[in-house]
């Protein structure tokens, strides 16, 4: 963060010290909201929280070296004390924000919002200094979090936003105002929460509703393949850039194809030449991913031979995403359980198909949450998807929606032991520990809250001399 005094700190958040005998002291170090993370020159945020209240751990900030807390009761300590301090951290990084010359990139989208961040941050990191948040810190926490760790050597800020329902993106915006907003798509991720897909629409489109016109550098990047998205054109004041395979795109990917490994291979087409790019992630619907990224990259100065190198080096930057391993007896385990929806179901299932090419293939699946009504449906899709594309193994985890998953399987034609109903992950660990033969590709998938990443772990667990693709 910039060099911010105490001072300054509770003017920006509307807050009153308690027990600061400098206001003039400086924060020079990171805005934290665990305590165990407080390095010297810290702000520690204390969250009242479920299980954990983060006032009962000021005094240890402050001995670890926070120079203050911000707090919504003083805590005997240097503290700035808020009514509410998720909104007084949100008030702090737009604070922060007007005071930097970054521009900011914002991306929204059902899904592969975490995956494109990490793409162009990666491309936007070669040209000048970029700041992007770890993992999915997508929320009215995270994003602050990770605006707040911008200095004045940041010319660029990547902001992945992230909504449950109408009005969240919105406020995420007024937060972090950015120039380019990216909307990757619109599918059936939380559709429970929103009524459906014409109401996340409407929220991911809030993101373009708050760029700036075109006359004032607001570029609104939009998927040309996905007609929710296509339309939000007509939202913004901003000038629309086009990604996609569709042939009025701006940048758009031309003979895609996956290799062996199942890594994405195409052309890249740009409005100023077109290059060859072969990713190292997995899966098809990386291509998509990678055109966003291109476009945005195009818009802040990279050619397209650069951008065509920087996607052909990108990697994974966040745990637990398309994760790819070789265990030293051939085995490969894909770890992909950070989140599922219908989607991303289909999308790693199609990606299992082409890496398993003349091999074995596992896919270990568990349940995607927050569908709604549309929930037993969509895992019956998925496990009939699962047969039509020669998946040999499929090992539904769980309840309910994985005995779905199981049945949908069943009546697509997978009979004997091609699939299998297991109660929970470590169910399925033991069965694949009996049954895995050197070679096998598995795939392992699921929302969250299920923690299906423990099948993974466990395969690879003393798998000595594992190669991570």
């Amino acid at each position: 963060m910039i060099p911010l005094t105490l001072a300054e700190v509770a003017h920006a958040v509307g807050g009153s010290t308690h027990d600061i005998p400098d206001p003039q002291a400086l924060v020079t170090g990171a805005v934290v909201i665990d305590s165990r993370k407080v390095e010297p020159g810290s702000l520690f945020v204390a969250f009242d929280g479920e299980h954990v209240d983060g006032h009962d751990y000021a005094g240890q900030a402050v001995e670890a070296g926070a120079v203050a807390v911000l707090a919504t009761r003083p805590v005997g300590v240097p503290a700035i004390v808020v009514d509410d301090v998720q909104a007084a951290m949100g008030r702090l990084a737009k604070y922060v924000i007007e005071r930097l010359g970054a521009t900011l990139v914002a991306l929204t989208g059902s899904a592969g919002k975490t995956s494109t961040k990490d793409l162009i941050a990666q491309l936007l990191e070669r040209i000048a200094p970029t700041v992007w948040p770890a993992g999915s810190l997508n929320n009215e926490i995270g994003l602050p979090l990770t605006a707040l760790r911008a200095d004045e050597s940041t010319r660029h800020l990547v902001l992945e936003m992230g909504s449950r329902g109408i009005g969240h993106i919105r406020y995420l915006t007024q937060l972090t105002p950015p120039r380019i907003g990216v909307v990757l798509n619109v599918g059936t991720a939380h559709i429970g929460e929103f009524g459906g897909r014409e109401q996340i629409a409407l929220g991911k489109g809030e993101l373009v509703e708050a760029l700036p016109a075109a006359e004032a550098g607001g570029i609104a990047v939009l998927n040309a393949d996905d007609p929710f998205v296509r339309a939000m054109s007509s939202r913004t004041k901003a000038r629309v850039v086009l990604f996609g395979e569709a042939a009025d795109a701006d940048v758009r990917a031309e003979n895609v194809r996956l290799n062996d490994r199942g890594q994405a291979v195409f052309t890249l087409v740009t409005p100023t030449g077109c290059s060859e790019v072969t990713m190292r992630l997995y899966g098809e619907h990386h291509v998509s991913n990678a055109l966003a990224a291109a476009a945005v990259a195009r818009e802040l100065g990279m050619s397209v031979e650069e951008i065509a190198t920087a996607l052909s080096t990108a990697g994974t930057l966040s745990r637990w995403r398309m994760e790819v391993v070789d265990r030293p007896d051939g085995v490969t385990v894909v770890n992909d359980a950070y989140n599922a929806n219908p989607d991303s179901m289909r999308a790693a299932l199609r990606a299992l198909a082409a890496m398993g090419r003349g091999r074995r293939t596992w896919a270990v699946l568990g349940e995607m949450a927050e569908l709604g009504g549309e929930s037993l449906t969509e895992h019956d899709a998925v496990g009939r998807l699962a047969v039509r594309l020669n998946v040999s193994k499929l090992v539904a985890v769980g309840g309910r929606e994985a005995a779905w998953l199981q049945m949908g399987a069943y009546n697509e034609g997978s009979w004997g032991e091609e699939s299998v109903h297991v109660s929970d992950a470590e169910a399925a660990i033991d069965l694949l520990r009996s049954e895995l033969r050197p070679g096998d590709v598995v795939l392992v998938k699921a929302s969250r809250s299920v923690g299906l990443e423990r099948v993974a772990i466990a395969l690879l667990d003393g798998a000595e001399g594992g190669v991570t693709a």
